[in-house]
């Protein structure tokens, strides 16, 4: 694997990650979650003035590259692979943190669980073919 495609893929996926998340959690879906998540699980959410913003993007930067190194192994060099691999690592990873949390935790209810998991799936996808397409840039710029 090169280390120069898997961190340059990663610190891509990474920034992709957090723009999407702002966009598709910070706006479009902030109202419905808060509509679904517990009186309890409210309690427990930073207000946007105590966001640990290092630690936000420390997680992003993580996710960007646990998908790079995922997409370099896989040998994915195009969008639409690393958006379809991308799609269904977004699915189990967000389902299996969404259903051990319910599991576990009273923070919301199933519909809201349910539209995590889409958006999720959504999300990762759309980082993965971001990740796929550079790493397939890079492949041709190599060449």
């Amino acid at each position: 694997m090169n280390t120069n495609k898997f961190l340059i893929g990663g610190i891509i996926g990474g920034i992709a990650n957090f723009l999407l998340g702002w966009l598709v959690w910070g706006m479009l879906l902030m109202s419905f979650m808060k509509e679904h998540t517990s009186e309890i699980g409210k309690t427990v959410m930073r207000g946007d003035d105590d966001i640990i913003w290092w630690a936000l993007i420390v997680g992003n930067l993580l996710f960007g590259l646990l998908l790079s190194y995922i997409l370099n192994k896989a040998g994915v060099m195009t969008a639409a692979a690393g958006a379809s691999t991308g799609a269904v690592i977004g699915l189990l990873f967000a389902a299996t943190i969404n259903i051990f949390n319910y599991a576990f935790m009273n923070l919301g209810d199933m519909t809201g669980m349910g539209v995590d998991i889409i958006a999720s799936t959504i999300v990762t996808g759309i980082v993965g073919g971001v990740i796929g397409w550079y790493l397939g840039m890079s492949k041709k710029a190599v060449a």
